[in-house]
């Protein structure tokens, strides 16, 4: 009987637990339920051993009509068997994966005259597998870079007056080597008649049927893709002292008329540069300009160079352009802040290993902080101008609502995960702030380093403690955030791992500010644009509002940004929105501008009609502040702290 009762429940277990399972778990049961195959990393890690033998490459860049890289490559490999060729992926100065390979066209490998075949890893799509069939045989690789033509393709880098060659586009290198251990000597053939500079030693320069050689001596492949080339048929030098060079090509020979005292600021930045730094880190440094409106955009930081470009009037519209004159302050400062200390998390052996972006808020906000502090040393900007551009970012982030959920740290990430593309909402979801609300930190570290040592000690104590180590050393010297706070304690003792951890690891924090007012400034509102704002908005028409309904209008009509919760976001505007009228007139900014004025009554309301998406609808805003700008006042009377900041040091 009791094995009868045991056989009986054993026969019924399965129905009644199946009757107890809830429908939606009945249902998973009766699908096929797969599990994941083990992901394999087919890739060689990198060692820090020398690769063998050199590799030559030869690029063909005279097809400037169609825009097309043509690339010989060839690499001696030593043993036959399983290899692995990599295409630059993670590339430092953008922060994030941004290798171009999508350019990438037409790759053959070939061995001793025959066709190898070759596999893109599925996993890593920036590498290719080949299999080499002997030892001691040379692999020949060709491959065209097609650059893009049109600018939703990607930047614009090659016109019928410029080109701007970043090498990493244009060459592959063995996997499972660091890249400082892998020599190649370069060459490049020009258009004739152009003329093209890089920070790559022992160039040697020759005329063919094709257009102008240039073949440069061996080195090593990461000098190498951080030594691009900016070539023209319109070009100029002019000689800054220390071994730094200004090259500028243009679109047209008129726009190279620079005056002396054009070149001269620019002479004093560099002077300025090596006296708050105490050491150099290169041994010739050529900055690499282009002044043109054909050309994609670009700033980026190199050890011994930087790629900038500039709208053609740099020079013949001086007086204009001071706004942007901030960029050749930036890239140089990074010779020494970025280059050559670089956050430990930043530093990879190649350009395969993900780097991680915490520490940008030095690498960059630092940065930020100094172009302004040597803009307005050396002239180059007005103390005027570099104060309306504190302005701005005080404004800014004294009134941004994400600062409630995302920090400043967080938004180090923002390269990798926006990869700099344009967001609906940028005021909720933050951008790359570490930028400009890091200036604004360090400047409130340089204030409080004045403060805690009576006056004695500043931001440039740290600058060439932290910089101005090991003259003429050219490598990388890495940190982390003990490093930093470590530094600032031997300078003045704080708790300086507070200081930094409250402003720029924790979100919802009070703006920046106390450096501004520690420096005898306070930030203020005034219905004119400071000098900053005044040079920006006449660049680029139309009218901004965000710190008063709260978007931007272009020279149309059409809203760009719209801050969350403001009163335009309140109405439901987003970007993209025409203002077709204000009241009863067609729009215009002066329209706008007078509608906002008469709004100050406190009682009539900003009545606007607005289209979006073939619907048109009225609303009313009622807002009764009028137009706000930021502005830097001083407070009192005298030389203040951030006036002694901001003041030259070479005739002191």
């Amino acid at each position: 009987m009791k094995n009868f009762k045991y056989k009986l429940s054993a026969a019924i277990l399965p129905i009644i637990t199946i009757m107890a399972m809830p429908t939606n778990l009945m249902a998973q049961a009766a699908k096929s339920a797969p599990q994941p195959i083990p992901l394999q990393d087919n890739v060689p890690k990198a060692q820090d051993i020398p690769y063998p033998a050199t590799m030559i490459l030869d690029v063909d860049a005279t097809d400037i009509s169609r825009a097309i890289f043509n690339v010989k490559q060839t690499i001696p490999v030593k043993k036959a068997g399983k290899m692995t060729l990599l295409y630059p992926e993670w590339l430092p100065g953008k922060h994030a994966p941004r290798g171009a390979i999508s350019e990438m066209a037409g790759l053959k490998i070939m061995a001793n005259g025959k066709l190898l075949n070759w596999t893109r890893d599925p996993l890593n799509v920036y590498a290719f597998h080949i299999d080499v069939p002997s030892d001691n045989i040379n692999l020949d690789i060709s491959f065209q870079f097609l650059s893009p033509i049109q600018r939703d393709e990607g930047r614009i880098t090659v016109t019928n007056e410029m080109m701007n060659i970043q090498w990493e586009m244009v060459a592959l290198y063995p996997a499972g080597y660091f890249t400082r251990q892998i020599p190649i000597k370069p060459s490049v053939t020009l258009p004739t008649g152009w003329t093209g500079i890089a920070a790559l030693d022992g160039a040697k320069i020759s005329n063919n049927a094709k257009g102008v050689r240039i073949d440069y001596d061996v080195t090593d492949f990461e000098t190498f893709v951080d030594s691009p080339m900016f070539a023209g048929k319109y070009y100029k030098k002019w000689d800054l002292g220390h071994n730094v060079t200004l090259n500028v090509v243009a679109d047209d020979a008129k726009f190279l008329e620079a005056k002396d005292e054009h070149i001269a600021v620019h002479r004093n930045l560099v002077e300025e540069a090596v006296i708050l730094f105490g050491a150099k880190h290169f041994d010739r440094y050529e900055f690499l300009l282009g002044l043109t409106e054909k050309l994609g955009g670009v700033g980026l930081e190199h050890h011994r160079s930087s790629e900038n470009t500039r709208d053609t009037g740099y020079f013949t519209k001086w007086d204009e352009k001071e706004w942007t004159r901030g960029l050749l302050p930036h890239e140089l400062v990074h010779s020494w802040n970025g280059k050559y200390r670089r956050p430990e998390k930043l530093w990879t052996p190649d350009f395969d290993t993900p780097m991680q972006d915490n520490l940008l808020w030095v690498y960059e906000g630092q940065t930020s902080f100094w172009d302004l502090v040597l803009g307005a040393r050396s002239g180059i900007q007005s103390k005027e101008l570099v104060l309306g551009e504190w302005a701005r970012y005080a404004a800014y982030y004294a009134t941004q609502p994400g600062r409630e959920w995302r920090s400043v740290e967080d938004t180090t990430h923002d390269p990798i995960i926006a990869a700099r593309k344009a967001k609906p909402f940028s005021s909720w979801q933050r951008n790359e702030d570490y930028y400009n609300e890091g200036s604004l930190v360090w400047l409130a570290t340089d204030m409080k380093l004045r403060e805690l040592s009576g006056g004695n000690k500043s931001l440039d104590d740290f600058a060439k403690a932290f910089f101005g180590v090991n003259d003429g050393d050219w490598g990388q010297l890495t940190y982390n955030f003990d490093t930093i706070t470590g530094i600032l304690n031997d300078i003045a003792p704080y708790d300086w791992a507070k200081f930094l951890h409250d402003r720029i690891i924790m979100p919802n924090q009070a703006a920046p500010l106390e450096g501004i007012i520690a420096g005898g400034y306070q930030l203020v509102w005034k219905d004119t644009p400071n000098v900053y704002d005044k040079q920006r908005g006449k660049e680029f028409g139309g009218l901004d509002l965000s710190h008063s309904i709260g978007i931007t209008i272009g020279k149309s009509g059409e809203i760009g940004n719209v801050i969350w919760n403001s009163p335009a976001f309140n109405e439901a505007l987003v970007a993209g929105t025409k203002i077709i009228a204000v009241g009863d007139l067609s729009y215009s900014t002066e329209a706008m501008s007078d509608a906002m004025q008469t709004a100050r009554d406190g009682k009539t309301p900003i009545k606007l009609i607005v289209e979006r998406a073939g619907r048109v609808r009225t609303i009313l805003i009622n807002y009764h502040d009028g137009i706000k700008y930021p502005h830097l006042e001083k407070i009192g009377e005298g030389e203040t702290a951030l006036d002694l900041l901001l003041t030259a040091r070479r005739s002191q």
